[in-house]
């Protein structure tokens, strides 16, 4: 599996080295690359990111500003021609720190750490695909247990998302496809594009909307179909 990464540089000509680098090592995939963070959100938003190669002097907001601002759980591995911003980087749990000129060689070092850190989160997830009640979240700088049958629905929230339990709500920063892609199916459906729900824990449905809880949540158009027929499969009865 690769691991997929965005470039966050406002330097045309320091991208496409970056870019060049990442083609000549088979474990990365390219998804994106933005000029400054804040053109970076939408792809955040939008792709299940590992890697963030981020620059510092930027226009609009500079890299550690959207360290110190994200809650964004990819690796992070500075490129960057500052080197006196390294120890406040690393405090911001940077993985790794470039600075320009990059060899490749050191760059590839940094890119095996990143390889290294994922690989370990993914024992993490197989460990938590293997349980059959519940699984393991990150939530306020802790591993938490979540039990499958606690969790009503998920919320997406910019770039965390919000899971609604019956005794309180978690705010987690993670993207809600990679959630998604770690809930068994047979229990919980997306709905909309920024919900997953519990099937079990819906109680009516009335037109586009799905009563959940003491929540209402809107039936994406696009979605309509499938879930009414995932939902109501074998389920209603018959007059």
């Amino acid at each position: 599996m690769k691991l997929k990464c965005i470039i966050i540089d406002d330097e045309p000509i320091a991208r496409k080295l970056i870019e060049e680098f990442i083609e000549d090592i088979d474990f990365l995939e390219l998804v994106g690359q933005a000029e400054n963070p804040a053109r970076a959100i939408k792809l955040l938003n939008e792709n299940t990111v590992d890697v963030i190669f981020l620059d510092i002097n930027m226009p609009v907001i500079n890299g550690i500003n959207f360290l110190k601002s994200s809650k964004n759980t990819a690796s992070i591995i500075m490129t960057t021609a500052y080197a006196e911003y390294a120890v406040e980087a690393f405090e911001l749990d940077v993985l790794d720190y470039l600075v320009k000129p990059i060899p490749f060689e050191r760059f590839l070092k940094a890119c095996n750490k990143a390889k290294m850190a994922f690989e370990a989160t993914k024992q993490v997830t197989q460990q938590v695909q293997n349980v059959d009640d519940h699984f393991f979240i990150k939530c306020d700088n802790q591993i938490e247990k979540v039990f499958y049958d606690d969790l009503v629905y998920a919320e997406a929230m910019l770039n965390y998302v919000i899971l609604h339990t019956t005794t309180r709500k978690m705010i987690v920063y993670i993207t809600l496809k990679s959630l998604g892609e770690q809930l068994p199916a047979n229990l919980f459906i997306k709905v909309h594009k920024s919900f997953i729900v519990h099937r079990s824990k819906i109680k009516s449905i009335e037109g586009n909307m799905i009563n959940i809880g003491n929540t209402k949540i809107t039936i994406s158009q696009n979605l309509r179909e499938s879930v009414l027929s995932e939902i109501l499969k074998d389920k209603m009865i018959k007059r």
